[in-house]
């Protein structure tokens, strides 16, 4: 056996250090873990300096979303958190979220509160999620938290899929319109200008636009990979900056078709984190600027921060929510009516489950309206290409 000096804290958050025999690394930790010490570091005597790092999970949202569900069914049922994260960890097969699974055992063994060592994984776990895992294990109600958080993200999961599964079919006729669209310019328009040029043909203006941009992209295409690259870094050089996420977010609102949909989908979610972070017991100005991280959209940002001002300054939450134009009318009557009744979070869930509504409509209104819209599109692009090749052929068989 080898000795192995440690660095670790105690269920009481203080560090010691010592010496452990052990036959590995992985033996010594267990071994500490069995004491109760949550592990900072681990070295063999005399050897260089081993760390234990924090896994670094590649781990989606759907496993999140399940991993949430069974925990709070696991310990609703009477289990402890300890027992819940072993029996999880035992079912788990993808490898990525066992490694998670098993740290965060391993803290949790060491006394470690979970909302701290969730707090590790930004990337995974959002600051709603943290703040309401703190307030669940600091008010005892770990269970009913966990039950609220499994269905709002389960209900942010369906919405998700909802939508990305309207734009399916757009984006498949979107490709398949970019892939025929280089086989016609690279394959058939060339072919056909050799035809042209052989009879000479006088060619309509259609042809013409037709053969350019057909020898643009054969014998230019370097110049349009650097267009492409020179359009992408400004965009994103743009998107970060506070003036470029502001226009975008104007634009995103308002562009036809998909605005509404967007605005919907943005008002349930907003509703939706304030609800939840409200009725877990978290304060309002916690509960505001977590519901203002929840949005990219910037101008729905800069709306909250400018209530969460308000309200520090003693002002009725309704009242800023009335005087902003990005939130409907119902918004600040309905939290008007919470704050009156004490019921805010009661009224922020039915609000959320209206503005669903209305994103749902908002979804199927997209869905009626793309699919003309895609075959005008491909009308217009299929007419054009039949009009380009078609009319100096008929010109060339007229001349006989």
């Amino acid at each position: 056996m080898s000795k192995f000096n440690y660095k670790a804290k105690n269920a009481q958050g203080l560090v010691q250090k010592g010496i452990v025999e052990a036959n590995n690394v992985k033996h010594a930790v267990n071994l500490l873990h069995e004491e109760g010490l949550f592990i900072i570091t681990v070295k063999e005597t005399g050897k260089s300096f081993t760390s234990i790092k924090m896994p670094t999970a590649n781990v989606a949202f759907d496993d999140v979303v399940n991993f949430t569900r069974q925990i709070s069914t696991m310990i609703t049922a009477g289990l402890t958190l300890v027992e819940a994260l072993k029996i999880l960890s035992e079912q788990i097969k993808k490898a990525s979220l066992l490694k998670l699974i098993t740290h965060i055992q391993e803290e949790v063994q060491g006394g470690k509160p979970f909302a701290d060592i969730l707090e590790k994984y930004p990337r995974i776990f959002p600051p709603i999620y943290l703040a309401l895992v703190r307030a669940g294990e600091a008010s005892g109600k770990l269970d009913v938290i966990l039950g609220r958080l499994a269905d709002n993200l389960e209900k942010s999961r369906d919405f998700k899929n909802k939508v990305k599964g309207t734009l399916v079919y757009p984006a498949i006729v979107v490709i398949g319109m970019v892939v025929v669209s280089i086989i016609v310019m690279t394959v058939v328009v060339p072919r056909l200008t050799g035809l042209y040029k052989e009879f000479g043909v006088d060619l309509p203006l259609p042809t013409k636009i037709l053969i350019a941009m057909s020898n643009f992209v054969t014998n230019q295409w370097w110049m349009m990979i650097i267009i492409i690259v020179l359009f992408v870094f400004s965009y994103i050089r743009f998107s970060r900056s506070k003036f470029g996420q502001r226009i975008l977010a104007t634009i995103t609102l308002n562009v036809p078709v998909f605005g509404p949909l967007i605005k919907e989908a943005t008002l349930v979610e907003i509703t939706r984190t304030l609800s939840l972070l409200i009725e877990g017991g978290i304060p309002i100005l916690t509960s505001l600027d977590i519901a203002r991280d929840a949005t990219s959209n910037m101008l729905y940002k800069e709306a909250f921060a400018e209530a969460r001002k308000k309200v520090e300054k003693g002002y009725p939450l309704s009242d800023p929510f009335n005087e902003n134009k990005l939130f409907p009318a119902i918004l600040g009557q309905m939290v008007s009516v919470g704050e009156q009744t004490g019921k805010l979070g009661d009224s922020l869930s039915k609000l959320s489950k209206y503005f669903e509504t209305e994103a749902d409509n908002a979804v199927r209104s997209l869905t009626t309206m793309i699919e003309p819209l895609i075959m005008i599109i491909l009308g217009l692009g299929v007419g054009f290409l039949v009009m380009a090749i078609l009319l100096p052929i008929y010109s060339l068989t007229s001349s006989f």
